[in-house]
């Protein structure tokens, strides 16, 4: 019997053992006319085992790639697209920048101070005001979300003006939302499960 784990490794496996090992016979075939008509069959089988490729853009191109790379790039025949480089695939991606944003109140999040700053370019005035309204009221749900708790409107409001370094205010009259209009994070309870024959039990009452 033949295990898996002693066969040819599969470069590729959603595309099968059978399709891997038709490359390798195209790959040794001498005659370059039976090997082009060969490998053409052998795309058009592949396409028809991943119809899901279809949806992809260049589906067809993608399939070229992978069956020069199931041959170790040792095929060569004709493709209606640029062969793939070998060394550019195994090339280790450049590490991506992580941006180091210092967060102030990290319950408010990043997209507070993006506002709060924008606001502090503002002109004086109602807009102003208006604007510096609306962040606040953001805050305040934002700060409940975070904490499950209500907070003083006063605190809110002095996170405001540590964050805007007192350049921006709300009006004199500006009432924050109320407590009751923010909805509460739910909360979940453990309910001990009931057995099956808990309907039986004395005092029970369908509902």
């Amino acid at each position: 019997m033949e295990y898996n784990t002693e066969r040819e490794h599969l470069i590729i496996p959603e595309y099968g053992r059978h399709v891997q090992k038709m490359i390798a016979y195209a790959t040794n075939l001498k005659d370059k006319q039976e090997q082009q008509k060969c490998v053409n069959a052998i795309i058009t089988f592949m396409g028809q085992r991943n119809p899901h490729l279809r949806d992809i853009k260049d589906f067809t191109h993608k399939l070229w790639d992978h069956l020069f790379i199931m041959s170790d790039f040792k095929i060569d025949v004709e493709s209606p697209y640029p062969k793939p480089e070998k060394e550019k695939l195994e090339e280790k991606p450049e590490k991506m920048a992580y941006p180091k944003t210092k967060i102030k109140f990290p319950f408010y999040g990043v997209n507070i101070e993006k506002m709060i700053a924008y606001a502090c370019t503002m002109e004086e005035g109602e807009l102003k005001e208006t604007m510096a309204g609306m962040i606040a009221n953001h805050m305040k749900k934002d700060y409940i979300c975070w904490n499950k708790a209500f907070v003083d409107d006063s605190t809110i409001l002095k996170h405001l003006s540590q964050l805007s370094e007192g350049k921006i205010k709300t009006h004199i009259d500006f009432k924050l939302i109320d407590d009751k209009d923010i909805q509460k994070p739910k909360t979940y309870k453990h309910t001990k499960k009931k057995g099956k024959n808990y309907k039986h039990k004395k005092g029970y009452k369908r509902r």
